[in-house]
């Protein structure tokens, strides 16, 4: 199978591209290398990749439509598995513009990639900020998310949205994964594992916002990757019993699936802390703080239907997985 992954610099692209080229896939990674963290990390995570055989790698930017058609013409991918995005809540804030080049035209640009492809199947990285004001937990696909709280989870949402129209349109079929707070080796430095790690070993204090009151579904990146690998190679249908009269968010009358994907176990953000504490064998030193705007207080993922369709649920325990990220970080800063 020939697999393009966009993002193949980033975290949960790496990996994915990882995974896919284990089992023998083709991947062709592209990515543009932004500087929004540390242009190094990314670096060393395509210099794992770029050696391998039946891997190759194109630099450019998602929102250069000329870029995007010349990949999928050189290429001709048979599925793409679309993990590139303006990342981050907060950084939404201050850099709106961002998030609607990359976001918004980049994924256009995917999208009319695989249509004129033919493309058997996109699947897509949604996010679980799209849940943005809902309160019922577990988080469900089945609910309406019509109130985000950020606009990065309005691009998401907005994916979604767009996907469908070319479920519908054109009978590509897509699935959008809502991702559940991904972590472990290779993250991203903005996330608040990498950040606490950092300056606990630094001796510095940690921002602990909605002064420790958040609850996260921490995913860890092995149960993330298995989860996207199973559902790329499960093409979805149209479903017979979609009703226009009650319409399910999460599946159409179009070939269009959504899935969560998140550990389903939420954990105190105080918790979490400790498990960091004892893998570090050390005492945080905490800066508590209000909930800062755009952040929701707790995530919570509904994973029946994942479980159901493609037979997977994520699984490794959050402090198993900080202690793996622990780990990798202590080598690879030789800390």
């Amino acid at each position: 199978m020939r697999i393009l992954v966009t993002g193949a610099a980033g975290f949960i692209g790496y990996h994915t591209a990882r995974m896919l080229l284990d089992r023998g896939d083709q991947v062709v990674g592209f990515d543009n290398l932004n500087p929004y963290y540390d242009v190094s990390l990314k670096e060393a995570r395509l210099a794992q990749l770029t050696p391998r055989n039946g891997f190759q790698f194109m630099k450019a930017d998602l929102a250069d439509r000329d870029a995007v058609e010349a990949l999928f013409t050189e290429h001709r991918p048979q599925r793409v598995v679309h993990l590139a995005a303006q990342a981050g809540v907060r950084y939404s804030l201050t850099n709106p513009d961002d998030y609607v080049q990359s976001n918004l035209v980049g994924f256009l640009n995917i999208l009319e990639g695989c249509r004129h492809s033919d493309v058997d199947h996109l699947v897509y990285a949604s996010s679980s900020s799209v849940y943005g004001a809902n309160t019922n937990m577990p988080f469900s696909v089945h609910d309406n998310v019509d109130h985000p709280l950020s606009l990065y989870a309005a691009t998401k949402k907005a994916n979604e949205l767009m996907a469908h129209t070319y479920a519908h349109l054109y009978r590509l079929p897509v699935t959008g994964l809502r991702f559940f707070t991904v972590y472990g080796p290779w993250g991203r430095p903005d996330m608040a594992l990498f950040k606490f790690v950092e300056r606990i070993l630094a001796d510095e204090p940690i921002d602990v916002f909605n002064e420790g009151r958040h609850a996260r579904d921490f995913t860890y990146i092995d149960d993330i990757v298995e989860g996207v690998v199973r559902v790329a190679d499960r093409i979805p249908e149209p479903n017979s019993a979609w009703s226009s009269a009650v319409p399910d968010p999460g599946t159409s009358s179009a070939p269009y699936r959504l899935y969560n994907i998140g550990n389903h176990s939420p954990v105190q953000l105080m918790d979490f802390i400790a498990y960091i504490e004892r893998a570090l064998g050390r005492e945080a030193k905490k800066n508590f703080l209000p909930l800062q705007p755009g952040d929701v207080p707790a995530t919570y993922a509904d994973v029946a239907d994942l479980q159901a369709d493609v037979g997977f649920s994520p699984s490794i325990p959050v402090e198993e997985g900080i202690r793996r990220f622990v780990t990798w970080y202590q080598d690879y800063y030789k800390v």
